[in-house]
C-alpha cells in the first residue's frame, strides 16, 4: 500500500503511521509547516501542506492508492470560518485531490459527535445525524454529509468510520488533562457517575481503519469504530486512579447546573481570541457527564473489527505512558542548567 496520511502529526495520526509502518506499507505524512516532524520521519516521507491549499495536495497524492484524511481542528476556541476552513473546506480539498489522483481508496475519520449525544441508546450508523451546537461537532458532521455526497455523486471510493473518544499513548488532550485533574485533586463526577463514556483505545481504532481500507465491501460505508463494552464515568476515574497511585474523584456536581455553567463560560469569551479558552464547555460537560453508547455490529460483521484492548486495559497502557512523561520530565529538570538573576 502507496498511503497518505492528512493531520500525521496528530495523536491519531502518530498511531497510524507507525501501524502502516510495521505492516510495510510505504507511507507518506501531510503536516503543516510549522509542526514538529522529527518522529514520523523515521517512518514516513513527510510533505508540507496545508489541506486549505489546495496546489500543496498535488505531489504527496501523486502515486497514492490509499488516502486516510484524519486532519481537523479541535478542542481550539477558534471562530466558525476557522473551522469551516479546515474540517469542511479542507475536507472537500482532499476529496477532489485524491479523485484527480485515482486513488483506490478514500477513509475519511468523522466522530461520534456527530449523532449528538445523551441519546438514551447504543447509538447504530443508521441514525441521523444531529451534532449539539458546538463548531467542532457541527462542521465534523457537515464533512461527513460532504465525503458521503463525493461517495454517491463523484464515485469517490471512499468509507467513513466514525470513531469514538480516543486515547492512549502521547493523547495530552483528553487523558492529559484528566490526569492532571486527577494528581491535583480537581477532579470531579458530573452527576451520578454511572453513565457510560464512549473512550476507546486509539490502537482499536487504526485497527478498524486498516480494515477499512483493505475490505472491498467497505466502499461507501459507513462504519462505528468504537468499544461496545464501554466504562462508566466513575469506573474510568477508578481505573485511571489506579493506574496513576491517586485517589478516585469523590465530588459529585449536578449535571444540568454545569450544563448552565458552561453556558455561560462559552459566551463570556471571545471566539476571535484563541488565547483564552472557556473554563468549562457545553461539550465537555456532554462528553464526561451524559450516557455515550454506540453500537458496532456493523463493524464487527463486515469488517471484522474487534476491539481487542479493553477501556481499563487502555486506560492502565496510558497511565504507564504517562507516569513514564512524568518522570522524564522530572529529570530534565534536575540536569537542567540554573539561571540566577540579580
Amino acid at each position: 500500500m502507496e498511503a497518505l496520511v492528512t493531520g500525521a502529526a496528530g495523536f491519531v495520526g502518530h498511531h497510524l503511521v507507525a501501524a502502516l509502518y510495521r505492516h510495510g506499507d510505504n507511507v507518506r505524512a501531510l503536516a503543516l509547516p510549522t509542526e514538529d516532524t522529527s518522529q514520523l520521519e523515521q517512518r514516513a516521507a513527510v510533505y508540507r501542506g496545508d489541506v486549505r491549499q489546495p496546489e500543496t495536495l498535488i505531489e504527496p497524492m501523486r502515486g497514492v492508492d490509499t488516502v486516510f484524511h484524519l486532519a481537523a481542528i479541535h478542542g481550539l476556541w477558534r471562530p466558525r470560518q476557522d473551522y469551516y476552513a479546515v474540517n469542511v473546506a479542507g475536507t472537500e480539498n482532499v476529496c477532489r485531490a485524491a479523485l484527480a489522483a485515482g486513488v483506490r481508496r478514500f477513509i475519511y475519520v468523522s466522530s461520534w459527535t456527530v449523532y449528538g449525544m445523551g441519546l438514551g441508546q447504543p447509538v447504530s450508523e443508521s441514525l441521523p445525524l444531529r451534532p449539539i451546537p458546538d463548531l467542532y461537532t457541527e462542521t465534523k458532521a457537515e464533512a461527513d454529509r460532504l465525503v458521503r455526497r463525493y461517495i454517491d455523486r463523484e464515485h469517490l471510493p471512499g468509507v467513513v468510520v466514525r470513531p469514538g473518544t480516543m486515547f492512549g499513548p502521547g493523547d495530552w488532550v483528553n487523558f492529559g488533562r484528566m490526569a492532571r485533574r486527577l494528581q491535583t485533586g480537581k477532579a470531579m463526577i458530573i452527576g451520578s457517575g454511572r453513565n457510560a463514556l464512549p473512550f476507546v483505545y486509539v490502537t482499536n481504532v487504526v485497527e478498524g481503519m486498516l480494515l477499512a481500507a483493505e475490505q472491498e465491501r467497505a466502499v461507501g460505508q459507513v462504519y462505528n469504530l468504537a468499544d461496545d463494552q464501554p466504562l462508566t464515568q466513575e469506573q474510568f476515574w477508578r481505573a485511571l486512579a489506579h493506574g496513576l497511585g491517586a485517589r478516585p474523584p469523590r465530588l459529585h456536581l449536578p449535571y444540568h447546573a454545569l450544563y448552565a455553567l458552561a453556558f455561560i463560560a462559552e459566551r463570556a469569551v471571545k471566539l476571535d481570541d484563541p488565547r483564552h479558552q472557556p473554563l468549562l464547555t457545553r461539550l465537555g460537560v456532554q462528553l464526561f457527564g451524559a450516557d455515550n453508547r454506540h453500537a458496532i455490529a456493523k463493524a464487527r460483521h463486515e469488517l471484522g473489527y474487534a476491539p481487542r484492548v479493553s477501556v481499563s486495559e487502555g486506560v492502565l497502557l496510558t497511565a504507564r505512558w504517562y507516569t513514564q512523561q512524568q518522570t522524564g520530565f522530572a529529570a530534565a529538570e534536575k540536569t537542567a542548567p540554573q539561571v540566577t538573576l540579580g
